[in-house]
């Protein structure tokens, strides 16, 4: 039986010399390849009290909004800029070379409730934490933060401080 890294591609030098790129296209395209990575995910959370899963455009919506229906859980949306038709907050988060915003409906999350932030990829966590802004500016209480794949040489974790993440995947390298 398949373990889930074997469902993953991995392409060396890409984009620049030195960095194996861990492409996650082909566990989306194999039916079985997409099933473990949510049933394993998804198991990571099981044990978490938590009302809503919030998604980071756009890899975090497949695996966030499956999460969501199996666990009978809500999902909300957390977008790039400028993608949402309703009243918005944002939060500014950096790149490698510049920046950009996510932005969430003010309605998204209701005060007080407790969330799982769904993403493909750890790698700085820039994203990740503008996620965990935009969730407490609403009121929400980050239960915990999952990914399919941390890598581990771009420590993003620590960029987390306190807050919990669960990976299903981890690499050491960039």
């Amino acid at each position: 039986m398949k373990q889930l890294n074997d469902y993953v591609r991995t392409i060396p030098d890409f984009p620049e010399p030195g960095i194996m790129f861990r492409d996650i296209t082909t566990v989306l395209q194999d039916p079985d390849g997409l099933q473990l990575a949510i049933n394993e995910m998804q198991n990571l959370v099981k044990d978490i009290d938590f009302d809503v899963v919030v998604g980071a455009e756009s890899r975090g919506f497949i695996f966030g909004t499956a999460i969501a229906y199996n666990m009978k859980k809500g999902f909300a949306m957390a977008r790039k800029k400028g993608k949402l038709p309703c009243e918005t907050i944002s939060e500014e988060y950096e790149l490698e070379y510049g920046t950009a915003s996510m932005e969430m409906h003010v309605d998204a999350i209701k005060p007080g409730q407790k969330v799982i932030i769904v993403d493909d990829l750890i790698a700085t966590g820039g994203t990740l934490k503008a996620m965990i802004k935009l969730v407490e500016k609403l009121g929400g209480e980050v239960a915990g933060i999952l990914v399919l794949m941390e890598l581990k040489g771009l420590e993003g974790r620590k960029a987390l401080g306190d807050y919990k993440l669960y990976s299903a995947l981890s690499y050491e390298g960039k």
